[in-house]
């Protein structure tokens, strides 16, 4: 919410034009997310309804919106491929993308090191199109070999986490790099047990962006870690809208500026332009113009709709080291996203056949 309230208040006005009417989720489900939204259409009569989501929520809520003619603005992690079979001319998305950093980073690690890699994940992040993505942007690289390893789920104890049988697996057959897909504490956790292997330094490890944000990796800097990820946005990039974007969140936010605020400080951006016309009620008006046109924000050009064609987003590939309680980037490379309709990402949405239906990072 601070994040869109930048975006559409960027001298500071006052905040009174819009109020924000939160309704609770649950895990995400659809049946949830459809309460929620026939909760704030047919009762709270809002404008416009907003919120994190997943992409086989959207299916069921199509009716209510365009029902009541009204705005849907959705964000997403960008968990799954967005290949959509359900649009609606009113429903936008600000997407972290990180199928296309996935993607990147696979590409990258493949001609780096070669072929015969292996993933390293949890169940519930295995549910999702982030190691699809990674083995497709090897693939695309020239690999014909990569290894998986999903740790199991301890139904009596959902916070055990043993790395033993990984580790002996990849002591037997060791690959030419790993790539570690976690959320949240789990993936400090596994990073804590990977420094105490022999592994550490040994073996390349490459890292989905969410592990590598700079929030998270401050609980461990001092660890002397060293590995590499692929993001999609860089809380110190130089160019003139991200300088602005962290510097008037971290001052009137006191706090760090992530992902969360970047993409509602994006599809801030895309209010302001069309906010005359949704004041005055004209959500018509509003919807088109969204459709074909497009802002400069801290990751560069973004645009919302579907059909016109998610702008790809600028992928850098970093190595990260850690050390006395410093976090170092260094900037290797750059790599290529994919179009959302590419025969890669087809493929992926028709071959990964998941139950998931919870946004990531959101259980």
């Amino acid at each position: 919410m601070a994040g869109i309230l930048l975006g559409l208040y960027p001298d500071g006005m006052p905040h009174n034009e819009f109020q924000f009417l939160p309704v609770y989720t649950k895990q995400g489900d659809p049946k949830s997310v459809l309460e929620a939204v026939n909760q704030l259409a047919f009762f709270e009569r809002v404008d416009i309804i907003s919120g994190l989501i997943s992409y086989k929520s959207i299916p069921d809520i199509v009716p209510t919106i365009e029902r009541h003619n009204i705005l849907a603005f959705f964000f997403d992690m960008g968990e799954c491929v967005p290949y959509f079979e359900h649009f609606s001319p009113r429903i936008f998305y600000s997407s972290q993308q990180i199928v296309q950093s996935q993607y990147a980073l696979g590409y990258w690690a493949h001609k780096e090191y070669g072929d015969a890699g292996m993933m390293v994940m949890p169940v519930y992040e295995a549910g999702y199109h982030l190691n699809t993505a990674f083995y497709k942007g090897a693939c695309a690289a020239g690999s014909e070999m990569m290894g998986l390893h999903v740790l199991p789920r301890d139904s009596s104890n959902i916070n055990n986490f043993n790395l033993s049988a990984f580790f002996s697996e990849i002591e037997k057959n060791p690959p030419s790099y790993i790539h570690a897909i976690f959320t949240g504490d789990m993936g400090n956790r596994f990073l804590q047990l990977w420094r105490q292997s022999d592994f550490h330094k040994h073996i390349p490890l490459t890292v989905i962006e969410n592990m590598a944000y700079d929030d998270v990796l401050e609980d461990i800097a001092d660890l002397d870690l060293e590995l590499f990820a692929a993001t999609t946005w860089n809380r110190n990039s130089e160019i003139h809208q991200n300088k602005e974007f962290v510097n008037k969140y971290e001052n009137t936010g006191g706090q760090m500026a992530n992902i969360y605020g970047l993409l509602g400080y994006e599809a801030g951006l895309a209010l302001k332009e069309v906010k005359h016309h949704i004041l005055k009620r004209d959500f018509g008006t509003a919807a088109k113009l969204l459709q074909n046109e497009s802002v400069i924000g801290p990751r560069g050009e973004r645009n919302f709709y579907p059909l016109s064609g998610f702008s790809l987003p600028v992928i850098d590939i970093f190595k990260i080291s850690t050390s006395h309680r410093k976090i170092y980037k260094t900037v290797l490379s750059q790599g290529k996203g994919v179009k959302f309709d590419s025969p890669d990402f087809k493929e992926i949405h028709e071959e990964s056949v998941s139950g998931w239906q919870n946004p990531y990072m959101c259980i």
